[in-house]
């Protein structure tokens, strides 16, 4: 899939995309410990990971792209489901998963991959997961070759459960779909989106989801 992903976003559409993240990240960063540690599983560019305040963070993915992160990141090129052979488990505060659990092969495989993330987290931390929600989306959700496994809100919840998470923060309407949206990108525009919980009701087609583990 490395062609699908280079050919998606151009130079100039990544450097807007992470002046996105940037907002992105502030307001996130209520759920993220400054002084603790952050692992990004399938952080594509590192937009949420180079932009979060933690004391220590890593990032994941399938392809390298350690060539997007700064020297401070320990980058660990693998896939998700082998993260547990690959980075310490019982190790993390934070675990971050954006636009990434659509992408993995069945329901089964969301199942493993939310142990995995169980199994990286110290007792207390939490698990960061930023979705898109099919209930809001429809068909459009397909529009993207690599998306295989359909979730809402509900979903990922059931599945935080079942692998002995606890959720704290469950916002159903959140961020539009996809930064390739005809929306305005300005930061000062995405810093009144998020600011104006409203404008969610009305563009918000992705989920948040917080669970910790107890």
């Amino acid at each position: 899939m490395e062609h699908v992903y280079v050919r998606r976003f151009s130079e100039s559409e990544a450097a807007n995309k992470d002046r996105i993240w940037r907002e992105i990240t502030r307001f996130l960063q209520r759920y993220v410990d400054p002084n603790g540690t952050v692992i990004d599983v399938g952080c594509d560019r590192g937009d949420f990971v180079r932009n979060i305040d933690a004391r220590e963070k890593w990032a994941t993915d399938l392809r390298d792209v350690s060539r997007h992160l700064p020297p401070e990141i320990t980058f660990v090129q693998t896939d998700g489901l082998s993260l547990a052979e690959c980075v310490p488990t019982d190790y993390f505060d934070t675990v971050f998963m954006s636009n990434y659990l659509e992408h993995l092969p069945s329901n089964d495989a969301v199942i493993d991959q939310m142990k995995t993330a169980h199994d990286l987290l110290k007792s207390g931390g939490v698990v960061i997961i930023l979705q898109p929600n099919i209930r809001l989306v429809g068909g459009r959700y397909w529009d993207f070759i690599d998306h295989r496994v359909a979730l809402t809100e509900k979903s990922l919840v059931e599945v935080a459960e079942l692998t002995g998470f606890v959720p704290r923060c469950v916002i159903k309407r959140f961020l539009p779909y996809t930064t390739k949206s005809h929306l305005p990108k300005a930061p000062r525009v995405v810093r009144l989106y998020l600011r104006t919980r409203p404008a969610w009701l009305l563009f918000g087609k992705q989920s948040l989801i917080v669970a910790a583990k107890p």
